[in-house]
C-alpha cells in the first residue's frame, strides 16, 4: 500500500493506494467519529462492491446504513441529493455519523455536498471506484451538483478525511470508463510533470489492459500532483485552476448535448486539444506540440473532435464556468508541454476559430 498525504495543516488526510482495500476496515475505523456510518453508493457500484464494505465495518462493530441512489451524471442534481438527506433523517443520523462515498466522481461530489450540509457538517470519507475518481474528483475536498445552465455550479469546498483508492475496483470498470479517467491523468503531464507525461506515453498500453502495477503507479503519481497543488491553493483561487485544463471547453460539451451524453473524461480529452489549439494560435505552442497532445489522447482511446455545437453556443455556456471573472474568460492553456498557465486576454474570434478547427 502506498500513502499520499493531503498537506492542510488540521484538516490533512491520508490517500491510501493498494490493493483489496475493501476489505481492510481496520484503515477507515481510526477515521470515524462514532461506531456509525452511512454509504452512499449507486445502482451499478452496489451490486460489485457494497456488501463486502459492509461486511468488512459490521464485523468491526459498525453500524451501516446503505443509500443506493440511480446511476448517471444526468441524475448529479437536487432531486438525487434529497435521496442521500432522505436516507439520513429516515435512519435518524447523527452529527457524528460519517458518510462514505462509494462510486465515481458522481457520487463522490454529491455525498461530499450532503456531508458538508447535513447538520451543517458531518465527517466524510472518500472511497473512489473509478480511475477519474481516483486521480481527481475524490481529492482535493471539490463537491458539487449540477444545474442545467452549467456543470458543478452548486457546492462546498469540503475535505474527506480519508481517501481509499483500491485499484482492483478499476478490474470491473467498462473500457469506456477506465479511457475517461485517462484524460485526468494525462491532463497532470500536460500542466506540470512532463516526466510524468513521458512516462504514460511508454505505458499507456498497460494502463489500458489494466495491469495493477501500471495502474497503481498511475493513480500515485496523479495523487502526488493533485496534492501538492491542492495544499498551495485549496480554493481555488489561483494555481488550482491549473488543473481544469480542457474543462472550460469540456463542461460546455457536457451542458449542450445533455449531462451524461460523454463522459466527463471523454469532454475533457476532446476540451483539451481545443485549449491546446488555442494555445498554438496564440503562438504558445507549435503545430508539433498539438500534434503531441492529440497523439496521447487518441492512443488512450479519447475523442479528439468535438460535437459540431456551433462556436457561438460554446461560448454562451462557457460563459457559465466558474472561472469567468467580470464577464472575462479565464481559460486554462499550454505555455509548453508540461507548463499549463491561466489565460484571460484571448480574443473571441480566436477562441472561436480554435473551436471551429477542432470540432466534428
Amino acid at each position: 500500500m502506498r500513502t499520499v498525504n493531503v498537506a492542510l495543516a488540521e484538516r490533512a488526510y491520508p490517500i491510501r493506494i493498494g490493493q483489496n482495500l475493501l476489505s481492510k476496515p481496520e484503515l477507515i475505523l481510526p477515521y470515524l467519529r462514532s461506531p456509525r456510518v452511512a454509504i452512499v453508493t449507486n445502482e451499478v457500484v452496489a451490486p460489485l462492491l457494497l456488501i463486502r464494505l459492509v461486511e468488512g465495518l459490521t464485523e468491526a462493530g459498525v453500524q451501516v446504513t446503505s443509500i443506493i441512489l440511480p446511476d448517471g451524471e444526468s441524475r448529479k442534481d437536487w432531486s438525487t441529493l434529497n435521496q442521500i438527506f432522505d436516507g439520513l433523517l429516515g435512519a435518524r443520523c447523527e452529527r457524528t455519523t460519517t458518510l462514505i462515498a462509494l462510486g465515481g466522481g458522481v457520487i463522490g461530489d454529491m455525498a461530499g455536498f450532503a456531508a458538508a450540509t447535513y447538520q451543517r457538517g458531518v465527517p466524510f470519507i472518500q472511497i473512489p471506484t473509478t480511475l477519474l475518481s481516483q486521480v481527481d474528483s475524490s481529492v482535493g475536498g471539490k463537491t458539487a451538483i449540477n444545474h442545467p445552465l452549467g456543470k458543478n455550479m452548486i457546492g462546498a469546498f469540503y475535505q474527506p478525511r480519508l481517501v481509499l483508492a483500491d485499484i482492483d475496483t478499476l478490474q470491473t470498470l467498462p473500457d469506456a470508463e477506465l479511457k475517461a479517467g485517462l484524460a485526468e491523468v494525462i491532463k497532470y503531464g500536460f500542466i506540470r510533470d512532463l516526466p510524468f507525461l513521458e512516462w504514460l506515453e511508454a505505458n499507456i498500453d498497460a494502463i489500458l489492459a489494466k495491469d495493477p502495477a501500471a495502474l497503481a503507479y498511475a493513480v500515485e503519481r496523479s495523487c502526488i500532483n493533485k496534492a501538492e497543488v491542492v495544499a498551495n491553493d485549496e480554493t481555488e483561487q489561483g494555481e488550482r485552476a491549473l488543473l481544469n485544463l480542457g474543462h472550460t471547453f469540456g463542461h460546455a460539451i457536457e451542458a449542450g448535448l445533455g449531462f451524461g451524453a460523454w463522459l466527463h473524461g471523454e469532454a475533457v480529452a476532446a476540451g483539451t486539444v481545443m485549449a491546446a489549439e488555442l494555445s498554438a494560435r496564440l503562438g504558445l505552442l507549435e503545430a508539433r506540440d498539438v500534434a503531441r497532445v492529440r497523439k496521447i489522447l487518441e492512443r488512450a482511446g479519447l475523442p479528439v473532435i468535438g460535437p459540431k455545437l456551433g462556436a457561438e453556443r460554446y461560448i454562451d455556456l462557457m460563459r457559465h464556468d466558474k472561472k469567468v471573472e467580470s464577464g472575462r474568460l479565464r481559460l486554462i492553456l499550454l505555455k509548453a508541454i508540461g507548463q499549463g498557465i491561466i489565460h484571460d486576454s484571448a480574443s473571441l474570434d480566436d477562441i472561436e476559430a480554435a473551436i471551429d478547427a477542432c470540432c466534428a
